[in-house]
């Protein structure tokens, strides 16, 4: 078999969608009518523009169209009893294959804190009470009690592997919805990875990105910190963290996308797989005859109880 040829900077074309502001890349022979992320038939061809980067890095698909699709609907059967019954009944037809663009972020923090830590300890104390003839004893019992002291200190860590969507079209927890993926296959990105494939390109800033990265790994900091707090018990950690030896480089990631309409008069709904591992996430609409209707046999049964007592 001849060797096929890696797409040529020529061969490329760019194309916005007008709803969502996602950016895609695709071959000139696969133009997309239709959005991956929001269903939208209003995509557009715009002039490629210079001040995107190129990706680093990419990670393959190991999930195929139809495994994807087996995986999404067992996971709308299986949704809770509260989803809206059209949902459960719908076909996900909409699928696509998309190398999503995300940024890879890693640093080192230092950070300083201080917190209160309780340790607790065990009393016996006397108390007196009355017993089932009515008079009156002296019992004793081991009550736990709290000491607190303050903690302060310094903690340095790595962070690494932190991944903040570069899209427009899907939002950042919609994508740590279907993580994590294994980064241990990726591969230095060259056209031929993703040739057959639409491929986004970021329609978030770097600058924009940066910033999230930053504060998700502040938020890991503080995890690790609650972790790391000796005693039984403690309040009022306090932290702040420095961060050095920041690399971020933008990545594709595959992800096959679901844009499932369920009804004529509400958005679809957007349900994303990992191409890698074949996690599903999305969010599954309510329904509010179910909730509403769940609420009213609570308070009847409660009321019934009530009723029972009072008889009583």
């Amino acid at each position: 078999m001849p060797d096929v040829a890696a797409p040529t900077t020529t061969e490329l074309r760019e194309i916005k969608c007008q709803s969502c502001g996602s950016t895609l890349v695709a071959q000139r022979s696969m133009l997309a009518t239709i959005c991956p992320y929001c269903a939208s038939p209003s995509v557009i061809q715009r002039p490629p523009s210079q001040d995107r980067p190129t990706p680093e890095f990419t990670i393959g698909f190991e999930i195929d169209h139809t495994k994807a699709t087996h995986l999404v609907k067992q996971w709308i059967g299986d949704a809770h009893f509260f989803t809206r019954s059209d949902f459960k009944r719908c076909a996900p037809d909409l699928i696509h294959g998309v190398y999503l663009p995300a940024y890879l972020y890693g640093a080192v923090a230092d950070s300083s804190y201080s917190a209160s830590i309780g340790e607790n300890y065990t009393e016996t104390e006397t108390y007196t009470t009355t017993d089932a003839n009515g008079k009156t004893v002296t019992r004793t019992r081991t009550v736990t009690k709290t000491e607190w002291r303050k903690l302060h200190g310094q903690h340095s860590c790595y962070v690494v592997d932190v991944v903040v969507t570069a899209s427009k079209g899907v939002t950042n927890e919609a994508l740590e919805a279907i993580e994590p993926f294994d980064l241990r296959a990726l591969r230095r990105f060259t056209p031929a990875l993703v040739s057959g494939w639409l491929a986004e390109e970021p329609s978030r800033g770097q600058n924009e990105c940066f910033q999230m990265a930053h504060n998700e790994t502040v938020a890991k900091v503080g995890n690790q910190l609650k972790q790391f707090m000796p005693g039984d018990s403690y309040t009022n950690l306090q932290f702040q963290s420095q961060l050095s030896r920041e690399v971020i480089d933008l990545v594709l990631f595959p992800i096959w996308s679901f844009a499932v309409r369920y009804a004529e008069d509400k958005p679809p709904v957007q349900i994303l797989v990992n191409g890698q591992t074949g996690r599903v996430g999305g969010q599954v609409p309510t329904s509010a005859w179910k909730v509403t209707f769940a609420v009213l046999t609570v308070l009847l049964l409660i009321g019934f109880i009530i009723v029972l007592f009072a008889s009583q």
